[in-house]
């Protein structure tokens, strides 16, 4: 019994040193994708484009706007974000897109006698 326990715990400490090592080496790989340039994404939500890497210090200044910059750990950035291509806008050769399309029959005007029949028909039944 002793020793089925102890293949569990050798089999349980290789598994947590395995998966450590293959997110090293994700973790690696995307930051070897690191440039100026790079649409990145930080831990904590923030969108930029990389505009320096300061390997020394670890530090990577992010254009999150035009104008406005900021400095984070290198290990902040956590994504590199692909750009997706964008589709070009269906423009119709007519103008029928100018007006609404009616997709609904317009609903029935009811009179003000119809109106305080049925909700009276309502109040009646809540009671």
């Amino acid at each position: 019994m002793t020793i089925l326990l102890f293949v569990m715990l050798g089999l349980f400490v290789f598994m947590m040193f395995r998966r450590n090592k293959k997110t090293q080496q994700q973790q690696a790989e995307m930051q070897s994708k690191f440039a100026p340039g790079v649409d990145v994404m930080t831990s904590f939500g923030l969108f930029g484009r990389i505009v320096s890497i300061d390997e020394a210090e670890n530090k990577v200044v992010i254009e999150l706007s035009p104008g406005n910059q900021a400095t984070v750990h290198r290990q902040a950035v956590t994504k590199v974000v692909e750009a997706t291509p964008e589709e070009a806008p269906v423009v119709p050769d007519d103008a029928s897109s100018l007006t609404p399309a009616q997709t609904e029959a317009p609903a029935a005007v009811e009179t003000p006698e119809e109106t305080i029949a049925r909700l009276n028909k309502e109040d009646k039944k809540d009671n």
